[in-house]
């Protein structure tokens, strides 16, 4: 938090003239996006920097028509986060080409030179917690069902939150601890620690929730339809995300033969913040994003003043590597809700019962 005040005071200090900035996110219709934009919001608004916060509703070409028009009304920096990953590549083309810099916010815009940084949480790290929290409550147990899903192939962080799983699972997949009972592909592979991007995309495919609640839904109740009294009892669930994982646990909390379910989330969004404390949902891998927004407008300023926003490591995208400097992840459970969320001043205690 100390870091977070910090950045937006020092970035309200800044006396020299500021660039307009363009924002563009993905969709309204998920609570992260609304999230990160009233972080903007707020953060903009501390540090008197004009800026356009648009959103995509889930279209590239929206995406593309977005920031066509913030480049039009004369914006110096793009802060984009891309509904697709490749797609994307040619609205950062026609940015650059209009001397305008690119930063990929929270994920990464693929196949393309010209984005010139990416701010993000670390990816790996995310679904690395996902897995340590799984094996934890795994204890020595051996042939427990584990339930994987993902995110959207077309979403380059989909495969890097699996990474960080499959880190941390595929050794408790291949010595008996887990069997995966919704993906051939991850069977066939359950030997193999390092996986190649298009091992990692056979596996997605096969439990992609498309970061949409109906299919995850769908897809968790033809995963439970479709296996024995066998694979259910206990389960162990990577879910990737929170509005996905209240889908999962719901579908699995309906089924009779199910008796206790472990399921993982991230972003920490209210809906699942309530699960959690209800003992719906076990955990969530808290974001915050009022540092990831700090983050950008930083290098956004950075940027306007003719300077480079520090960086820590890269990211490849294909075509270059991006430099950047992720931001740490909290893991959130029942037990620390009330320090990671309300003692923050992330949520307010209200927002909740039976807190």
């Amino acid at each position: 938090m100390k870091r977070i005040l910090t950045a937006i005071a020092a970035l309200a200090m800044a006396t020299v003239a500021f660039a307009q900035v363009g924002i563009v996110l993905p969709t309204k219709d998920e609570p992260r996006w609304l999230q990160d934009q009233a972080r903007f919001q707020d953060a903009l608004k501390a540090a008197n920097i004009p800026a356009t916060v648009l959103f995509s509703q889930g279209s590239s070409a929206t995406e593309r028509s977005n920031v066509e028009q913030l480049l039009t009304s004369g914006i110096k920096v793009l802060v984009i986060c891309p509904q697709d990953g490749a797609a994307a590549a040619a609205a950062a083309n026609e940015a650059h080409a209009a001397g305008v810099k690119v930063i990929s916010y929270d994920r990464l815009i693929l196949d393309t030179p010209n984005v010139d940084y990416y701010v993000t949480f670390d990816s790996v790290q995310v679904g690395a917690e996902w897995g340590k929290y799984l094996v934890a409550q795994a204890g020595k147990g051996k042939k427990l069902p584990l339930y994987l899903y993902a995110g959207a192939a077309s979403d380059n962080n989909a495969f890097l939150f699996f990474q960080g799983a499959w880190s941390i699972l595929q050794p408790k997949i291949a010595d008996g601890t887990f069997v995966v009972e919704n993906s051939t592909k991850a069977k066939q592979y359950m030997k193999k620690a390092n996986l190649t991007r298009d091992e990692q995309a056979q596996i997605i495919s096969q439990v992609t929730t498309n970061w949409n609640f109906n299919d995850a839904k769908s897809k968790a109740e033809a995963n439970l339809t479709a296996v024995g009294k066998a694979a259910k009892g206990t389960v162990y669930i990577c879910a990737p995300n929170d509005g996905t994982a209240r889908a999962i646990a719901d579908a699995f909390a309906k089924d009779k033969e199910v008796k206790k379910y472990f399921i993982t989330g991230q972003d920490a969004e209210k809906a699942s913040i309530q699960y959690i404390i209800d003992g719906k949902q076990s955990m969530t891998v808290f974001k915050d994003v009022r540092t990831l927004a700090a983050d950008a407008i930083a290098a956004a300023m950075a940027f306007s003043k003719g300077q480079t926003p520090e960086a820590t490591t890269t990211y490849d995208n294909g075509k270059a590597k991006i430099p950047s400097k992720p931001s740490a992840v909290v893991v959130v459970t029942k037990a620390n809700v009330q320090s990671a969320l309300i003692d923050s001043g992330y949520y307010q205690a209200s927002d909740f019962t039976g807190l």
